[in-house]
C-alpha cells in the first residue's frame, strides 16, 4: 500500500490537494489526528485490496500535536511503512491574502495579529519542513494552477520512476521555496543586451543558439548532470521519488529557460521523468 501524509501550513493548500488526490483514486482521510495513523494505516491494509493508496491530511496546530506527528511516523517506519510526505508552503504575503480574502483568523493567531499566528506555526513546523519529501511552494498559483501542479506530482500511480521538475525562474522574483537544487545562469551573457534578442524569450531557437554556444554552457550541462546521477541513485535508494531543480537568471525571461530547457531533456529517459516549468516567464 502507498502511504502519503500532506500536511505544512494554514492556507497553503492541504484541502485542494486532498481533493486532487481523491479524484486520482486515492483514499483520502481529512484532518486526521497523528495519533489515527498507524490505526488508520492498518485498517486500510486489512481491506485486501480495497485501499491500495491512503493519504492522510493532517493538520500540526500545536506542540502537542507535533510530537504526536513525530511519534506516528516513528511507529508507521518500524511496522514496514515508509510514508511520502508532502509539506505545502507558501509566503507570508500570499498566506495573508488568502486568510484576509475569506475574512477567517489563522488558527494560531489567538489575540494578535494574522501575522503572529503564521509565524508561530512556520516556526513550530520548521524541522518537519526540512524533513518532507516534497515540498509544494502554492505562492503564487490559483486553485487551477495549484491543482494541476499536484496531479503532475502526485497523479499517476506508484512506480520506480524519479519525477525532476526543473524550473527556470528569475532572481528579482526570489528564489523558488520548494527548489532542492539551485543554479545560477547569470555567469552567462545576457541576451537582453543583444537587441534582436531581447523581445524574444528562451523558447525561441535564436536565443536558445545564442545562450548554448557560450563558454561554459555546455560544460555547465555535463557537470549537472554527472552531478545528478549519484544524487539521483541515492534518492532511489532511500526511496524519495520527487526532486526540483531551480534554474535562475536575473528575469526568468532569456538564459534560464534555454538552460532548463536542455536539462529537462538531458536528465530524461528510462525510469526518470521529467517537467519543465518557467516559473517567471511573461512576467516582464
Amino acid at each position: 500500500m502507498e502511504l502519503l501524509v500532506v500536511t505544512g501550513m494554514s492556507g497553503a493548500g492541504r484541502t485542494t490537494t486532498a481533493n486532487v488526490l481523491e479524484d486520482h483514486g486515492w483514499y483520502v482521510v481529512d484532518n486526521l489526528p497523528p495519533e489515527m495513523m498507524l490505526p488508520m494505516a492498518e485498517l486500510a491494509e486489512r481491506s485486501r485490496g480495497g485501499v491500495s493508496r491512503l493519504a492522510a491530511v493532517v493538520d500540526v496546530r500545536s506542540r502537542t500535536f507535533f510530537a504526536a506527528f513525530r511519534d506516528a511516523l516513528s511507529a508507521l517506519r518500524e511496522k514496514g511503512w515508509h510514508p511520502t510526505i508532502v509539506f505545502m508552503e507558501a509566503t507570508d504575503e500570499a498566506l495573508v491574502r488568502r486568510f484576509e480574502s475569506v475574512r477567517r483568523p489563522h488558527p494560531l493567531q489567538g489575540q494578535g495579529r494574522l501575522l503572529d499566528g503564521i509565524q508561530e506555526e512556520r516556526d513550530l513546523l520548521g524541522d518537519l519542513r526540512s524533513d518532507a519529501d516534497i515540498l509544494v511552494d502554492t505562492s503564487g498559483l490559483n486553485v487551477h494552477q495549484l491543482t494541476a501542479k499536484i496531479d503532475e506530482l502526485l497523479g499517476e500511480g506508484s512506480g520506480p520512476r524519479v519525477r525532476i521538475a526543473v524550473m527556470s525562474f528569475g532572481f528579482k522574483y526570489g528564489l523558488p521555496l520548494d527548489a532542492d537544487f539551485v543554479f545560477d545562469m547569470r555567469f552567462l551573457p545576457n541576451p537582453f543586451w543583444i537587441p534582436e534578442l531581447r523581445p524574444f524569450s528562451g523558447l525561441d531557437e535564436r536565443v536558445a543558439e545564442f545562450v548554448r554556444k557560450q563558454e561554459g554552457a555546455d560544460e555547465f550541462l555535463d557537470r549537472v548532470v554527472a552531478l545528478m546521477g549519484p544524487v539521483l541513485e541515492g534518492y532511489k535508494r532511500e526511496g524519495r521519488r520527487y526532486v526540483t531543480l531551480a534554474v535562475g537568471c536575473t528575469g526568468g525571461k532569456h538564459r534560464s529557460v534555454v538552460m532548463a530547457e536542455a536539462l529537462g531533456e538531458r536528465l530524461g529517459g528510462g525510469d526518470i521523468m521529467t517537467t519543465v516549468v518557467h516559473r517567471d516567464l511573461g512576467h516582464e
